[in-house]
């Protein structure tokens, strides 16, 4: 497994990936899956799979069965009414709070380099077309950046305790000088299309003090423009108190809640 790799325990220590990593399927699917497998999953909707269902991304113009349906697992950030699926990974939302980038290589055998951020593709008018991966384009490579000073963790909220997918997700980096932020990364996961970065989060926590005043202030402003579809309402203010309770945690500060 990749988190108990020698080299990586060794070289690049990072919680928030390890625990990311840990909280997604089962050992048993973990050791038979492939990383560019994992950040190329599918849409975790029951619509898509449902072949006598409307779903864009399946079948492109034919409408989305979620927007009137049970949506309750579905995205309340970067969405379009062409589609309000969610992203699946864990992986990619630690991803996405370290900065990391994927190498690509084509059939001519060049390469290049993508953000994680930059990977999917937002569903617009177009869901069906879901990475700016090109005809042939496979992922190599995941190249991460040094690892970051300060405190890390992933958090992940789900209705059974393991082999679930996330309802929300809180990927949170935090350093800190005295009781100032200094260093601050979020990103959200089963809220949005991809690994949801919130530089408004990030904006609301740098140069403040590690308090919950703070940390309430930055859960407000990540999730200023989320948008509930009726089932999935309830996302909004779990993702507020997922990323309080995180940040809480990291500085270790109490909420007052379990």
């Amino acid at each position: 497994m990749v988190r108990t790799h020698p080299w990586v325990c060794q070289s690049y220590s990072s919680p928030v990936l390890s625990e990311a990593l840990l909280s997604g399927a089962s050992g048993q699917l973990r050791n038979k899956a492939s990383i560019g497998g994992n950040l190329l999953q599918r849409t975790r909707c029951s619509y898509f799979y449902d072949t006598a269902a409307e779903c864009n991304k399946r079948t492109p113009g034919t409408g989305c069965a979620a927007l009137q349906g049970v949506n309750r697992i579905h995205a309340i950030l970067g969405a379009s009414d062409a589609c309000i699926a969610t992203h699946p990974s864990d992986m990619a939302v630690a991803l996405s709070a370290l900065e990391a980038h994927v190498e690509l290589l084509s059939p001519n055998q060049s390469t290049r380099r993508v953000a994680i951020d930059d990977l999917y593709r937002a569903p617009g008018s177009t869901p069906h077309i879901e990475t700016v991966l090109r005809p042939g384009e496979m992922i190599t490579a995941v190249v991460l950046p040094p690892p970051l000073a300060g405190r890390q963790h992933y958090r992940k909220v789900r209705d059974r305790a393991s082999y679930e997918f996330a309802l929300v997700s809180v990927a949170a980096i935090i350093a800190t000088e005295g009781n100032m932020i200094t260093i601050a990364r979020v990103s959200f996961g089963a809220v949005a299309y991809k690994p949801w970065r919130s530089m408004e989060a990030e904006a609301a926590l740098k140069g403040r003090p590690a308090t919950l005043l703070t940390y309430q202030a930055a859960a407000d402003a990540a999730m200023r423009g989320a948008v509930g579809r009726g089932h999935n309402g309830f996302k909004t203010e779990l993702a507020k108190r997922t990323l309080c309770r995180t940040l809480a945690d990291l500085a270790q500060i109490s909420t007052g809640t379990q």
